[in-house]
């Protein structure tokens, strides 16, 4: 169990029973502390096309929105000489490119940067939106004592957070297969990893089906990836949500500035984490020819 797995379910136990305790013993819980903390699974605000429309999918859809147009705003036509909005996004993308690269190689870099960089910015990005005056914080408690607000951080619905990853594997087998080829990729998880030129032949048979069941447990490992990097960055931001909400109800001013700042750089740690996991699955694959040198 990692780490960021222990501090969600430490951040839950605090939250959900702690607080609800001290403040119920006290006599000055609202109805926001009194309740089990944030749902969490998101609130159904209507139906499009025939298809659920949740406070995650609008909040999703707006801050993307005005992610795209504040990106296009401040860079407007790039030119040779740039303004200031021009720098940042340049020295962000050059930041990136300087940590991402020697991960996945330069063979698998062209193609692998536009993932991870949008991968990194839409996490970073949705983390924050839950710091912002009004999302997840006007709200009802319903009929199980959980609290529903109409504006809720796409990472904080297990929905989201597993359709990135699921999206992220796919790119990996897509990348992987295009920049190693299939024979590789093969080997990389059955081959008999030994030098047969250094290993007796007796030996190098055996090893054969050690390898095999090797590859088979990693294949295991390969389809548990997914629900490691979707729970991983879930748990993270809905325990700060929970934390977030709970304090605001216990002194709405002054206490909670400190978890605010908290979750600022939570926001950045898990955005870095999940887009540092799926380089370096790809560059599992793509990097070996570029390690040796």
């Amino acid at each position: 169990m990692d780490k960021a797995t222990v501090f969600y379910f430490y951040t839950q136990f605090y939250v959900n029973k702690l607080l609800p305790t001290v403040f119920l013993l006290s006599g000055t819980a609202s109805a926001l502390n009194a309740a089990d903390g944030v749902s969490p699974s998101p609130y159904k605000l209507t139906e499009l096309f025939g298809l659920p429309l949740t406070n995650t999918i609008v909040t999703t859809w707006v801050i993307s929105i005005l992610l795209i147009l504040v990106i296009r705003w401040s860079v407007g036509t790039p030119k040779l000489i740039p303004g200031k909005g021009q720098a940042v996004i340049e020295s962000l993308i050059d930041g990136l490119k300087g940590l991402l690269e020697p991960i996945v190689g330069k063979k698998a870099f062209p193609m692998t940067f536009p993932l991870l960089i949008g991968l990194f910015l839409f996490i970073l990005i949705h983390n924050w939106s839950g710091l912002i005056p009004g999302v997840g914080v006007f709200g009802n408690v319903d009929d199980h004592g959980h609290l529903t607000y109409w504006m809720r951080p796409a990472n904080s619905d297990l929905n989201a957070t597993l359709g990135m990853a699921l999206v992220a594997m796919i790119a990996w087998l897509v990348i992987s297969l295009k920049v190693a080829g299939p024979k590789f990729f093969i080997w990389e998880l059955f081959g008999n990893k030994a030098d047969k030129k250094e290993t007796p032949t007796p030996v190098y048979i055996l090893l054969i089906p050690i390898f095999l069941m090797v590859g088979l447990i990693e294949v295991v490992s390969i389809a548990f990836r997914p629900v490691s990097l979707s729970f991983r960055l879930y748990g993270n931001v809905f325990g700060g949500e929970n934390l977030l909400t709970s304090m605001t109800g216990m002194a709405p001013y002054i206490v909670p500035i400190p978890f605010y700042f908290y979750e600022v750089l939570v926001g950045v740690v898990q955005a870095l984490i999940f887009t540092l996991l799926v380089a370096i699955y790809i560059g599992l694959m793509t990097n070996h020819d570029e390690e040796a040198h």
